[in-house]
């Protein structure tokens, strides 16, 4: 596939120069970087070509400014207005695999590429699924095999009516496409179009749009995913874990069946079952682009607090897991970023990582899990700001097998002022030296990263009789390892 047609040239410089920009900041994922040269060259060609015939009042406009980026501060799915703002740009275009996020300042324009698909095969795969599913069945896809899917949907046989035009998801940043709903023969279903008067479930994921007739669900469907096992369909699998799903793997050309939807969801109850357990919580600052980000950070410290244990912020870029081995006191990390880099697996972090969603049901008391999972933190808003049961009674564990109180549920609000110390009197409190009598805070019973600390603290040789001068002679053991003289002697 050319450059020109993968990379959408003729489409993005005629946006560019229709709204006027003057800077503009070229985003790159690692993967596309290799191309970043030409795509510029090739662009600046056709910006000078549209200011050359644009009318007469256009005279002496001069192109926009291009500059690439690369090496993104957080995730590369979503825009870097940060990096974009180093250079004062007033928009983004973003290439490659994308979340589809709404930014917070910045316009942006989406260019999904196009992947290399057999058409013929996968309309032959998801007709083989129609013929032998009892269910409708729901297309979903990766947005790099967007440009196939009209071609695909000829090859099955769908009609046009069942299929949605382009929709508006994020208004002034991309133009999305909705999903495909194919019914099956003994059930007919009537999609009605978006903005009609038919009364619909209306459903979005991953910059996918699509609606549903009244009375039905998505458990009523099986979904077919057409893309690789990545961040996107994950997002899917756990966002609709009661579906049916299979998935279309277009660089094998075959179905692949994924039934680990339940694993995935077990390992996240672990996780969600060992943050009730912490004390400290660390808050990950996983995106600084998108839009509400803040008032999540928000909902989380009020949600943390409430429940009676103590938050730090935490902005540390794209973190792993030697980064975060130097914040031991927290027992748990909640990461604040967009719903396709949200899940990390943290198998080889020292402290487990989960998702606002996760959180809530952590640390809301008599929060039960239905088995729901929502990925996407901008549909948590406010779902968090409800008031938390504080309850002094002791919480059963299912990790520690018994009952354990939040030792801060007791904490009154004098001592809570108390702890409230200044700056100077908190570091005089992490060195001092503690005697013999005095009781360490191990992991686990730790207010505050300062108590943390100070149980840390490592203490000289300690005499074994009163006299503070130290001996003139110190007879130790001889011989070797294996068996000292007087271990022989014996």
């Amino acid at each position: 596939m050319d450059l020109a047609s993968n990379y959408e040239i003729a489409r993005t410089a005629q946006f560019i120069h229709d709204k006027g920009f003057t800077k503009v900041a070229l985003q790159f994922p690692d993967e596309l970087l290799k191309d970043s040269t030409k795509v510029v060259s090739t662009l600046r060609v056709n910006l000078q070509v549209l200011i050359s015939e644009s009318d007469a009042k256009d005279d002496g406009r001069k192109a926009a400014e291009l500059f690439v980026m690369a090496d993104t501060t957080y995730g590369s799915c979503c825009v870097d207005e940060i990096g974009a703002s180093h250079v004062d740009a007033d928009c983004v275009v973003h290439y490659g695999h994308t979340c589809l996020s709404p930014t917070s300042t910045l316009p942006a324009l989406f260019v999904f590429g196009k992947a290399i698909i057999s058409n013929s095969d996968c309309a032959r795969s998801l007709s083989n699924s129609l013929s032998t599913s009892e269910k409708p069945i729901l297309v979903l896809y990766g947005l790099e095999y967007a440009h196939a899917i009209h071609q695909i949907k000829e090859s099955v046989g769908i009609p046009s009516t069942l299929c949605g035009s382009h929709s508006n998801l994020v208004p002034r940043y991309a133009d999305v496409i909705r999903s495909v709903i194919i019914p099956s023969e003994d059930n007919k279903t009537c999609i009605g179009q978006m903005g009609s008067n038919v009364t619909e479930n209306r459903y979005s994921i991953g910059g996918l749009t699509w609606a549903l007739p009244e009375g039905l669900c998505m458990e009523d469907y099986m979904i077919f995913w057409i893309g690789s096992d990545n961040a996107a369909f994950v997002n899917v699998a756990l966002t609709f874990n009661s579906s049916d799903i299979v998935r279309y793997d277009p660089m094998k050309n075959h179905l692949v069946k994924d039934p680990s939807q339940s694993k995935i969801l077990k390992r996240r109850y672990f996780l969600v079952e060992k943050a009730k357990d912490s004390n400290i919580v660390g808050i990950l600052v996983g995106t600084l682009g998108v839009a509400g980000y803040r008032h999540m950070i928000h909902q989380m410290k009020e949600l943390i607090t409430r429940a009676g244990k103590k938050a730090y912020t935490l902005v540390m870029g794209k973190p792993n897991p030697a980064k975060l081995a130097n914040f031991p006191e927290c027992d748990v990390f909640i990461y604040v970023s967009c719903a396709q880099t949200a899940l990390l697996d943290s198998k080889e972090f020292y402290a487990p990582v989960i998702t606002p969603f996760e959180a809530i049901l952590a640390f809301k008391r008599g929060s039960q899990w239905t088995g729901s999972y929502v990925l996407e933190f901008r549909d948590l808003i406010d779902i968090s700001s409800v008031e938390v049961n504080c309850s002094s009674e002791p919480r059963y564990s299912l990790l520690q097998g018994g009952y354990a109180e939040d030792f801060e549920s007791q904490v009154n609000g004098e001592e809570e002022n108390e702890r409230a110390n200044t700056l100077v009197e908190v570091t005089q409190r992490a060195l001092q030296v503690r005697d013999k009598d005095s009781q360490p805070v191990v992991r686990g019973t730790a207010k505050s990263g300062v108590e943390f600390f100070n149980a840390r603290s490592y203490h000289g040789l300690e005499m074994q009789n009163e006299d503070p001068l130290p001996r003139s002679v110190v007879v130790g053991k001889t011989g070797k390892a294996s068996g000292y003289e007087y271990e022989k002697n014996k």
